[in-house]
């Protein structure tokens, strides 16, 4: 019996959910299934009705469940999935992303892995492009000294990643939670909406000593940016860009935040440039005024300095200054 629960955030998804579910029905460890819906307006909603909700018959022939939960507006990826969260009463939360095509094995392995590893907060699945199976979407985030998050196998060969690997953070997109370290840590910040909400947690767990990684035998498919629409858009842009700022106030200690300052300044800058050559100057700094306004509403969700966090704090900056080395290279 799975020890886990899948949670699908959903939004005008409709095209992307029946090879998504139907991938869950074939797994080697088959699990309860809850889609929170933000207000869909595709059909999503009557689609997943008549087709999945309800009991469950998988290839094996075992029983799930799948729990419908509609939402009357659009509430962001964060209010979602912290929705599914409370729902579940298993030990591990398995975030997965609509557009996406779970290996049969994928669960299986996930929970394996951090069944193995008491301190693991979440561990991310090997995730290929739909399109191309044999190169990489996303292998886990890194985050650097520069205020950057960024994923180091993105359109790499999937073949280069065999071992596991410790990561920043793990991309929500498919990831498997440990679901008592959520009451300790606090849930997704809602402020986030969508984006850097999963470097965000992942973080805040790597403060309270936790630690993510990466398992590389879990593999999931996925079409990338079905709902944004693209890799750059000013939908994105502007949400990536005051959520970093408000992510670097709210986990970091002012003394920390001093010392990775000049770096921090410089990050701004050159990422200032790079999308004022894609035309999206704008979009950039009205996301940054946003973060300024995100840091005023989430004053209160500030992670305080506790002196038993001190180590896991002087290890996270090491990475961080490593990352930004590895940034460049």
């Amino acid at each position: 019996m799975s020890k886990t629960t899948v949670v699908i955030p959903n939004y005008n998804g409709m095209k992307y959910l029946k090879d998504c579910i139907e991938s869950l029905l074939v797994q080697t460890l088959p699990s309860d299934i809850i889609i929170i819906d933000n207000a869909s307006t595709d059909g999503s909603i009557d689609y997943i009705k008549e087709n999945y909700e309800g009991e469950l018959t998988c290839k094996d022939g075992s029983k799930i469940s799948c729990k419908l939960v509609s939402l009357s507006s659009n509430t962001g990826f964060s209010n979602a999935v912290n929705k599914g969260i409370e729902l579940a009463s298993t030990e591990y939360i398995f975030l997965l992303n609509n557009d996406t095509v779970c290996r049969n094995d994928c669960l299986e392995k996930l929970e394996n892995a951090i069944d193995h590893k008491k301190k693991a907060f979440s561990v991310q699945a090997l995730m290929v492009s739909l399109n191309n199976p044999y190169i990489v979407d996303d292998s886990g985030d890194y985050y650097s000294a520069m205020g950057w998050a960024f994923t180091d196998g993105k359109d790499k060969p999937a073949s280069l990643f065999s071992n596991r690997k410790s990561i920043t953070s793990s991309c929500a997109g498919a990831a498997i939670y440990r679901k008592s370290v959520f009451d300790k840590i606090g849930g997704f910040d809602v402020l986030h909406f969508c984006y850097l909400e999963d470097v965000d947690i992942g973080i805040r767990a790597r403060v309270y000593g936790y630690i993510n990684f990466l398992e590389p035998a879990a593999v999931v498919l996925h079409a990338g940016s079905a709902t944004s629409g693209s890799r750059y858009n000013e939908f994105k842009q502007k949400l990536t860009a005051g959520n970093n700022l408000y992510l670097i106030y709210k986990n970091f200690p002012f003394l920390q935040i001093v010392l990775n300052l000049p770096l921090i300044l410089a990050g701004i800058v050159i990422k200032g440039v790079f999308f004022a050559r894609k035309g999206l100057s704008r979009a950039y700094m009205q996301g940054l005024m946003q973060g300024i306004s995100k840091i005023h509403k989430g004053s209160d969700k500030k992670v305080r300095f506790q002196r038993k966090n001190l180590k896991s704090l002087a290890i996270l900056q090491i990475e961080m200054w490593i990352n930004t080395i590895k940034r460049f290279i």
